[in-house]
């Protein structure tokens, strides 16, 4: 039987999965209805973003999985790159 990540990355190919990355930092703020979560993961400079409804325990200095692929966004006129996590779990 295959894991939640396999069968993600099967039906996605740009999909990537990532196995106990250390978080160095981990910022929550509120986006309209959603919580916009930031971490950042040690030996890497481009954050990792997700949303969710509630606000979640801190992740700093935990170890994670995680399950994501590139995207961009525009803020006045600069293009900033970042990780759309589609799957997290701590490990």
């Amino acid at each position: 039987m295959k894991s939640e990540p396999e069968k993600l990355l099967k039906k996605h190919q740009q999909l990537t999965h990532t196995d106990m990355a250390k978080v160095i930092s981990h910022v929550q703020r509120v986006q309209d209805d959603w919580i916009l979560n930031t971490v950042i993961i040690e030996g890497c400079e481009i954050p990792f973003k997700y949303k969710r409804k509630k606000q979640y325990r801190n992740l700093s200095g935990q170890r994670v999985n995680l399950t994501y692929y590139p995207a961009e966004e525009t803020i006045a006129g600069l293009d900033f790159e970042f990780m759309k996590v589609v799957r997290i779990k701590i490990a």
